[in-house]
């Protein structure tokens, strides 16, 4: 992957020198890969609250690029997905 190809770091993480990157995520070799940063929560909820935020920026992004979103709508069917997966789904497994 070369650096062009990398996501910007959001402007307010740069000029916070206090913040820390705590997830990135490659779909490589047709499957997902993942790295963490760990030692900022202690309560698993907290990490529930970082996906739920996640699935919101998701949903904001759909619907910026295509007015045709709904994003109510978009991360219902999210949600779905997630707990599909979750729950043990098709494609379920061991994480990468």
């Amino acid at each position: 992957m070369s650096a062009k190809e990398q996501l910007q770091i959001p402007a307010a993480a740069q000029r916070d020198p206090r913040s820390l990157e705590v997830l990135r995520v490659w779909i490589a070799e047709q499957d997902q890969h993942v790295a963490l940063a760990f030692g900022m929560w202690e309560d698993p909820a907290d990490w529930g609250t970082l996906l739920a935020d996640l699935a919101r920026h998701i949903a904001n992004a759909h619907a910026e690029q295509d007015r045709h979103v709904n994003t109510d709508e978009f991360l219902n069917r999210l949600r779905e997905g997630f707990d599909h997966d979750l729950d043990g789904g098709d494609d379920a497994g061991e994480p990468n």
